[in-house]
């Protein structure tokens, strides 16, 4: 029987205990920002760009990308194998000398014929150690020495196409490096076999039994090996590219050298000529300048070279910057091996950000493709603007956010059956009693089936409670946008549709917007509105519209909520057209001013919400208001959202509604020992 086997390796998924990625935040945050003009789809791109509050973003882990690729360059340099090559040869010139110095045997012409081959050897340390491959030296130890240049050569000039081969062959023998030129033959006549299509999975697998301790990463097929070695040959072509033309034309001399064989060199030339053919989208004429003053060898600096390359990807990943970008393109493996575990930790988050927004119903496409925000969405938005409303509205009243539904009237105490579309609350007790009743005069025994079934439910009975038909005008002119008074508006109209629709489902809300013209917008065309450069304050038309909803509910109370910074300077003409003149003109005044008229004679209690200082303003409005018996509120704009909602609470308070004190403020609702709830 074959045997069940574990493995295990290292977990990478960060905090094991970690809660699940949360959305509230960023909803919030992406909320602000659709409702400051940003499409919902570049609000979620500039959340996950800035990151949350214990979360970092995308520019974070770009800004680390962009440091670590400044910080390869201005450390390191690319003589290192020439510095080291030039050291070995000082070493055995040195050592030769001293050796001609010491054997008293030697003919004194011999000696003064080597001494001055050696003083007369070239600057070049490529023509140097060209020059003394026929010498015949006087010291073992400095042939020794001169011999390691030849090996140093051959094992760098391996380890820039195949990583890890430096240190591999360090104390090669000729049957090892025999192994690597078997190695490369073969090699070259695989790739030579696949770029003429004729080679089969046995080729490649035969290759890989007999060559595979040279690829340690071990690929699984001829194009996952061609890809690791198009990679590495391409860093290693950067990297000459990078150096100058006295380093290229040093270091190509010198190859000439490595292990004492050109057909080394040639095999690697075929090696690359053949990589270039078979993958030529990698990148083989790109360059970097290297400021530093750690010398790299070409196996280190072939690294380095690649290190760039996966920064420059990362990078390009982290900026979505391009069509159909998504964050699960970014290399996770690749960012934990250049920036470390926690970097990847962070991204992964994001990841699942991301999909868990796209998942979570809170984004959808629509018929155009474009990305909105879904009805879902809009709730948990105004869940959380109407909570910071209610603690506006607490903090200044000096009461509590009280969970008590606003949906029905007083209880009166008595009960009755419930029938569909009762909003009323359930009378639990009265409820289970029925059920209970209802089984045992069934006969039934044990509890098999549900305790309690729709014939057995009751309500709690309330106070009748009068309707009320809100409409909230909010200025979409020109200086709205201009002063900062844009998101505000925006955040109170949802606020204000966001508790009605939840605590007040019998109201009838209309959100109308007024710039130039006025129109009726529901709460998903008001919160996605872009910022409108458009002079023209419209509350003639904007009544207008107001009155034809107040009229479309008879039994209703009429709400007039008026959110503005400026005077009327445009009204609607009888034949449609649209009037506009500044400074305001008395036309515009008077038909703004008659259509309050109509308003007032509909029953609507008004309230106007002044935004800005404007003295100007602030007499009209006053005089609107005292016109008819409305109110003027003038808060600042993180208050706005406070004034709207508690001014329609007031309405709906002791004293609102038709009730003695026509709308009063929001300390009305408070002051009766009443809150709303935000579920």
């Amino acid at each position: 029987m074959p045997r069940n086997r574990t493995r295990f390796r290292r977990y990478d998924g960060g905090d094991p205990l970690a809660p699940p990625v949360d959305i509230a935040e960023a909803l919030d945050a992406i909320g602000e920002d659709v409702m400051a003009g940003y499409s919902p789809e570049r609000a979620m791109q500039e959340y996950l760009r800035r990151g949350g509050q214990d979360q970092r973003g995308l520019d974070d882990l770009a800004r680390q990308v962009a440091e670590r690729r400044r910080d390869l360059l201005q450390r390191h340099d690319l003589d290192g194998t020439m510095r080291q090559v030039q050291e070995l040869l000082e070493q055995a010139v040195l050592e030769e000398r001293k050796q001609l110095a010491r054997d008293a045997m030697m003919d004194d012409a011999d000696r003064a014929f080597r001494e001055m081959q050696l003083e007369n050897l070239p600057s070049s340390p490529a023509a140097a150690v060209s020059s003394l491959s026929d010498y015949d030296w006087a010291s073992q130890e400095a042939r020794e020495t001169y011999e390691q240049i030849k090996d140093l050569l051959g094992r760098e000039l391996l380890d820039q196409r195949f990583a890890g081969m430096k240190q591999a062959l360090e104390g090669a023998t000729e049957e090892d490096r025999a192994a690597v030129q078997k190695m490369l033959a073969d090699l070259n006549e695989l790739l030579e076999k696949h770029a003429r299509g004729e080679d089969t999975n046995e080729d490649f697998d035969q290759f890989m039994d007999e060559h595979g301790d040279f690829f340690p990463e071990r690929p699984e097929n001829i194009d996952e090996l061609l890809d690791a070695l198009a990679q590495r040959a391409a860093a290693a072509q950067r990297m000459m590219n990078s150096m100058t033309p006295e380093q290229r034309e040093e270091l190509m001399a010198l190859s000439q050298q490595a292990f004492g064989s050109a057909e080394l060199q040639q095999q690697l030339s075929q090696l690359d000529a053949n990589l270039q053919a078979l993958r030529p989208g990698e990148d083989w004429g790109g360059s970097e300048r290297f400021d530093g003053e750690q010398g790299l060898g070409l196996g280190d600096g072939t690294g380095v070279l690649q290190d760039l390359a996966d920064l420059d990807s990362l990078s390009e990943q982290l900026s979505q910057g391009y069509r159909g970008a998504r964050l699960d393109d970014v290399d996770l493996d690749l960012l934990a091996r250049q920036l470390g575990d926690q970097a990847a930790v962070d991204a992964r988050t994001l990841q699942q950000l991301e999909k868990a927004l796209r998942e979570s119903g809170t984004l959808r496409r629509d018929s155009s493709g474009q990305l909105k925000l879904t009805p879902k969405a809009m709730r948990q938005l105004g869940k959380a603007l109407l909570r910071d409303v209610a603690q506006r509205m607490s903090g200044r009243q000096g009461q509590r956010d009280l969970r008590q539904a606003g949906a029905a009237g007083e209880r009166s105490g008595a009960s009755r059956a419930w029938e569909f579309g009762d909003t009323e609350p359930w009378d639990i007790p009265r409820t289970v009693l029925n059920g209970v009743q209802r089984r045992v005069a069934d006969g039934e025994g044990a509890p098999a089936g549900p305790l309690v079934s729709i014939e057995d439910i009751e309500v709690s009975e309330t106070e009748a409670r009068t309707q009320a038909c809100v409409a909230l005008l909010v200025d979409t002119s020109f200086s709205m946008a201009m002063d900062g008074r844009w998101v505000p508006m925006k955040r109170t109209a949802l606020a204000l549709h966001t508790l009605i629709r939840s605590r007040f489902r019998g109201d009838a809300l209309q959100l109308i917007a007024f710039g130039r013209q006025a129109q009726v917008m529901d709460i998903e065309e008001l919160t996605a509105l872009d910022a409108m450069y458009e002079k023209g304050t419209n509350l003639h038309h904007g009544l207008l519209l107001a009155n034809r909803h107040f009229r479309k509910h008879p039994n209703a109370q009429p709400v007039l909520l008026i959110v503005t910074d400026g005077e009327p300077t445009s009204h609607l003409e009888a034949s449609g057209h649209t009037y506009f003149d500044y400074p305001p003109s008395p036309v515009t005044i008077a038909y703004a001013v008659r259509e309050l008229d109509n308003a007032r004679r509909l029953g609507a209690q008004t309230t106007f919400f002044r935004l800005g200082e404007d003295p100007g303003l602030a007499r009209f409005i006053e005089s609107m208001a005292r016109r008819v018996d409305g109110r003027v509120v003038a808060p600042e704009l993180d208050d706005l959202g406070a004034a709207v909602v508690g001014s329609y609470l007031g309405s709906r308070g002791p004293g609102g509604l038709g009730g003695p004190g026509g709308a009063g403020g929001y300390g009305d609702w408070f002051g009766g020992g009443r809150g709303f709830w935000v579920g």
